[in-house]
């Protein structure tokens, strides 16, 4: 006789969740910067462990519901493949020149006065290219950082504008996997969607633009100018710098471009900073090999390490070691122990029906489209907070409201472009969303730190709700059930 499964109050579905917010802000509070190096792991498997016993108290066994953590972990491992890659990425292109060039010449080009707002363009521009903010992020981004570090300016901030380009351009980019996702979902056409969304996205991604020019002009270049020419040297002195060693950035870009997906071309493009290491770094290697190996074998070791364990450098800067040395796919084993754990929270809250619960709270009472696009996004935002993912972001709201927002006379076109202004948008806020761990991994920033600068990130959705109450660029279709009236008058 099979057990009955009873509908979990709106009580059963706040408890879990209140606890995990509760039991973050302690961890920050106790551990500070280091919250995410275990604390917040401990956090969501008890929240966790919750949700799943009030999940066994309604009905489910807990066969079930190691299924669902089982299926909401295995979500995750495409991007835990690519986390593992772009940390290879890292290594070999440290190693091989490739980012120490890009930050040279980034330190040649780049004026302090304009270094955000520059680094902001920059990124949206490559983003919108290849479609792919988290590549964007592994690849300019890491060399824009350096840039930043060699100028003496605020981490924070250079990572706030590195996000803030990187999601702008993916968002309005058709090769983007969540621009194509959210359209899908909400049963819009493509570029229907990105045009509908350049109403809020460009506005958001200007007002970003002139608060980082504004943050720039208080930068005093007069100081940085002995800081760069020291970094410059430095570089010059332990790398062989020159233009071919953009190649491999220019390969990964080009099958980027093509479509290649993530994982592949991430390791090829690691794989091809370990050759180019071999041929233009043989110094560098021989510096980081055994003496006691032969050359070959010593050149070896050391690239295959950098591909596991990154590289570490011992230059006379302090600064600059720390901003070199590093990579690896070890580097990412913190970052995806934190993922598989925010993965399984959020799959026991849908297995159980906690989620769903808690959303048709969020849902009740809402009247007006601005009532229904900013409870969306709400959701959306929610959505990324319990289950951690961008894609679930998108997919769970877009199946639940679709419907509603058609009974409502709304054009799904609203829809999809609200999926991407919560679900999209402020996936890189949330330390523990596999978006917000990655950047941790890649930029070294906290997403406590950079929130406060991911200009776009944060005026985009504010924007889009604006938009919604008063009524700007809201379309709107005859509800069905109008229709029908109308045929049988």
């Amino acid at each position: 006789m099979s057990k009955t499964i009873k509908t979990p109050t709106l009580t059963d579905a706040l408890i879990p969740i209140i606890a995990l917010i509760v039991m973050m802000g302690g961890a920050v509070y106790l551990f500070g910067d280091n919250s995410s190096y275990g604390p917040n792991q401990i956090a969501l498997l008890l929240g966790m462990g919750m949700a799943a016993i009030i999940g066994m108290k309604n009905g489910h066994s807990w066969k079930a519901i190691e299924k669902g953590i089982v299926s909401g972990i295995s979500m995750a491992l495409g991007a835990c493949l690519i986390l593992l890659a772009v940390g290879s990425l890292i290594g070999t292109w440290m190693l091989s020149g490739t980012v120490p060039t890009l930050i040279y010449y980034g330190l040649e080009l780049l004026n302090p006065s304009f270094f955000y707002a520059a680094t902001c363009l920059i990124c949206a521009v490559v983003a919108m290219s290849i479609g792919s903010s988290w590549t964007t992020a592994a690849t300019v981004g890491v060399a824009l950082m350096g840039v930043a570090s060699g100028m003496e300016m605020s981490a924070a901030i250079t990572a706030g504008a590195v996000i803030s380009g990187s999601y702008f351009g993916d968002k309005i980019s058709p090769l983007s996997e969540t621009t194509n996702l959210a359209p899908a979902v909400a049963g819009t056409d493509l570029f229907e969607h990105i045009r509908y969304m350049l109403w809020t996205t460009v506005p958001s991604f200007i007002i970003a633009l002139i608060l980082f020019t504004i943050l720039g002009f208080s930068e005093d270049a007069s100081v940085s100018a002995g800081r760069i020419e020291q970094m410059q040297t430095l570089l010059n002195d332990s790398f062989d710098l020159g233009w071919y060693l953009l190649v491999p950035l220019a390969v990964l870009l080009t099958l980027a471009v093509k479509k290649m997906p993530a994982f592949p071309a991430v390791s090829i493009g690691a794989m091809l900073g370990g050759v180019w290491a071999l041929v233009f770094q043989p110094e560098v290697i021989s510096d980081m090999a055994n003496p006691d190996d032969s050359a070959a074998i010593g050149s070896i070791k050391v690239v295959w390490k950098a591909l596991y364990d990154g590289v570490s450098f011992s230059t006379p800067d302090a600064n600059l070691n720390d901003l070199l040395s590093r990579g690896g796919m070890s580097s990412m084993l913190n970052t995806i122990w934190l993922i598989f754990c925010a993965m399984s929270f959020g799959a026991v809250l849908e297995k159980v029906g906690l989620l769903k619960r808690a959303v048709s709270a969020i849902l009740h009472g809402a009247k007006s489209a601005g009532d229904m696009i900013s409870r969306t996004i709400l959701t959306c935002i929610g959505t990324n907070l319990v289950t951690a993912d961008q894609y679930m972001a998108i997919v769970m709201p877009g199946r639940m409201y679709k419907e509603e927002f058609a009974k409502r006379g709304l054009d799904q076109l609203n829809l999809s472009r609200s999926l991407e202004d919560g679900g999209t948008i402020t996936s890189p806020l949330i330390p523990w969303n596999t978006c917000g761990a990655y950047m941790h991994g890649v930029l070294m920033v906290h997403p406590f730190e950079y929130i406060f600068y991911a200009f776009f990130n944060v005026i985009n959705p504010i924007l889009a709700v604006i938009y919604a109450y008063l009524g700007v660029k809201i379309l709107r279709i005859e509800p069905p059930y109008q229709k029908n009236e109308e045929e049988r008058a």
